[in-house]
């Protein structure tokens, strides 16, 4: 069983959007909003260092520029669903008093925020390397909006290829990043996340229309590859191996910011339940799945109803799952994980009390 420490480390607005960064040998982190306000930066110990900006917010995903100095891109103006039309794609560097990028982040430094791209409805993005190159892939939550609660324009999924030097890049200059659509017809395409699937960084995607694998080309005569893995509405998944048997288990949470819980295993001819959460957990958010603790383990939270924090594992002596709650009533949109100084961290946004909260890994 995992059981660990809380510290509240800042109060932050309907925090949302976590990013780890390296810069040199510096680590931090950076936790945004959702609705209007700021992008803070701690120390891997949950110490502020510093406000990267103070607005607009609207944030959903935060990931570092690959081999960087800290710069990373940033999704911004996406409110909620129904107030994102306006949404659009962000570089965040630290430069100094001439405006010239630093080193690393142990310099003295601030932070030049360029809008790269108008993206609407963008909700999560990943930057994914495959054979020495590298691409943004942008997934829009829909496509177009109407009225609130319109769902009658599917999202898509958006790539285009790294720049070597996105600095030239500049949408109030006129000089747009550009993307392709690789697929469209997505409706409600919220979930995402990277996974190294057979030695290739791909996506995983959940939508109502299913959960899909995303592969990037193996060279530049290919194209992207689209797999449809389960044909179920879906919010948000995750895969790891949790009971250590070689393959994978995916945790999906069901429908659209449902309250369904479910664990599939991979076998050879396609998904295979191997667990239903009986009891239902209302608006299902916060998901992770990896090693912690030295355990495989997937990390679960809700926004409604006990609104609480959750690390299951697997039993192999009751050959079960074991659902052990870390917090109560906080209402965690997102967590992630680090290693520091021989300690597993979570971090959560627990946007449903505006608290941004560390967790460190006591007993495993």
């Amino acid at each position: 069983m995992i059981t660990v420490e809380k510290k509240s480390i800042a109060e932050l607005n309907l925090c949302y959007a976590i990013g780890l960064l390296k810069s040199g040998a510096d680590r931090s982190f950076v936790v945004a909003t959702e609705k209007e306000g700021e992008c803070q930066r701690f120390d891997l110990d949950g110490n502020f260092l510093e406000t990267v900006w103070t607005e607009p917010g609207g944030v959903m995903t935060m990931i570092q520029v690959p081999n960087g100095n800290g710069a990373f891109l940033a999704t911004h103006k996406f409110y909620s669903p129904n107030n994102s039309a306006d949404a659009r794609l962000v570089l965040a560097t630290p430069v100094d008093s001439e405006g010239e990028p630093v080193k690393d982040l142990t310099e003295d430094h601030s932070w030049k925020v360029t809008e790269l791209c108008e993206l609407p409805f963008v909700h999560r993005f990943d930057i994914l390397t495959r054979n020495g190159k590298s691409y943004i892939i942008a997934c829009t939550l829909k496509s177009d909006h109407e009225f609130k609660e319109d769902w009658n324009h599917p999202g898509k999924i958006n790539v285009c290829e790294l720049p070597d030097d996105l600095s030239q890049y500049d949408l109030n200059q006129g000089k747009p990043l550009e993307f392709e659509v690789i697929k469209d017809g997505l409706t409600r395409n919220h979930g995402y996340t990277r996974h190294v699937y057979q030695g290739v960084e791909t996506s995983l995607i959940a939508a109502d229309d299913g959960i899909f694998r995303v592969t990037p080309p193996e060279n530049q005569a290919d194209d992207w590859k689209v797999e449809q893995l389960l044909d179920m509405a879906s919010s948000d998944v995750r895969a790891c191996d949790i009971d250590g048997d070689g393959k994978l288990e995916y945790m999906v949470f069901a429908p659209f910011h449902g309250k369904n819980l479910y664990v599939f295993k991979e076998e050879e001819d396609g998904w295979r339940e191997i667990y239903h959460h009986a009891e239902e957990l209302p608006f299902l958010h916060a998901l992770w799945g990896g090693e912690l603790g030295g355990l495989p383990t997937f990390i679960v939270g809700n926004r409604q109803g006990e609104r609480d924090l959750y690390a299951m594992n697997w039993n192999a002596d009751q050959e079960d799952f074991v659902l052990t709650r870390l917090d109560h009533d906080c209402g965690p949109t997102n967590v992630d994980v680090y290693r520091y100084q021989d300690n597993d961290y979570i971090i959560a946004t627990n946007r449903e009390i505006s608290e941004v909260a560390l967790y460190k890994v006591v007993q495993a």
